[in-house]
C-alpha cells in the first residue's frame, strides 16, 4: 500500500462511430490497461454508438503511466476483432489534482489538454471542479482503424492509509 497513490475511476460513457467488423455493425466492447492491471466493459451487441455508461477502477502508483484503451469487437467463433486503439498521458489530470480546490466554485475549469500529434485527444479535454470533484471529460481518437472515438471521463478517488498525490 505504500506505493499506491490512489484510484482512477473511469467511466467509460460511450462510442462514436466505430468501425464495423462484422457484416453491418459490430458487437463492441472496451479493454483498459494500466501497468499490469487489465479490465473490460461488457460487450453491446449489434451497435457501432454504444452507450456503456460503466465505471472501471484502476489503482494508480506511478501517474506517469498512460492508459491505453482498446476497442474489440467480440466474435463467438473466432478472435476478436480490434476496432482501434488510444493511449490516455493522466499525468495533467494528476498535476490539476494537486491544485488547491477548496475555494472554487462549481464548475471552474483548472486546465485545460489540447489535441495533438503526441496525444488522442478529438477535442480539447477540461480538467474542472465540479460537486465537490476533479473530474476530467475526454474524447479519444482511436488509433490504427478507418473512425471511432470513445469518451470518458476520470475521477480520482483518494484512498486512507495510500501514499496520496
Amino acid at each position: 500500500m505504500d506505493e499506491l497513490l490512489g484510484l482512477l475511476r473511469i467511466h467509460i460513457k460511450r462510442g462514436v462511430n466505430l468501425a464495423i467488423r462484422d457484416v453491418s455493425t459490430s458487437d463492441p466492447y472496451v479493454v483498459v490497461k494500466m501497468d499490469k492491471q487489465r479490465l473490460k466493459t461488457r460487450v453491446i451487441k449489434k451497435d457501432i454508438n454504444p452507450e456503456w455508461n460503466e465505471d472501471l477502477t484502476l489503482s494508480v502508483s506511478d501517474p506517469s503511466i498512460p492508459l491505453m484503451l482498446t476497442v474489440y469487437d467480440h466474435d463467438t467463433f473466432t478472435m476478436d476483432d480490434k476496432m482501434g486503439d488510444a493511449e490516455l498521458d493522466i499525468s495533467p489530470y494528476i498535476e490539476a489534482l494537486k491544485t488547491q480546490v477548496d475555494d472554487l466554485a462549481a464548475g471552474t475549469i483548472i486546465t485545460r489538454i489540447q489535441p495533438c500529434r503526441t496525444n488522442c485527444l478529438a477535442e480539447e479535454s477540461c480538467v474542472v471542479f465540479e460537486n465537490g470533484k476533479v473530474v476530467q471529460d475526454v474524447v479519444l481518437r482511436l488509433r490504427h482503424v478507418e473512425c471511432g472515438e470513445l469518451e470518458l471521463q476520470l475521477e480520482w478517488i483518494s484512498l486512507p492509509g495510500a501514499k496520496g498525490l
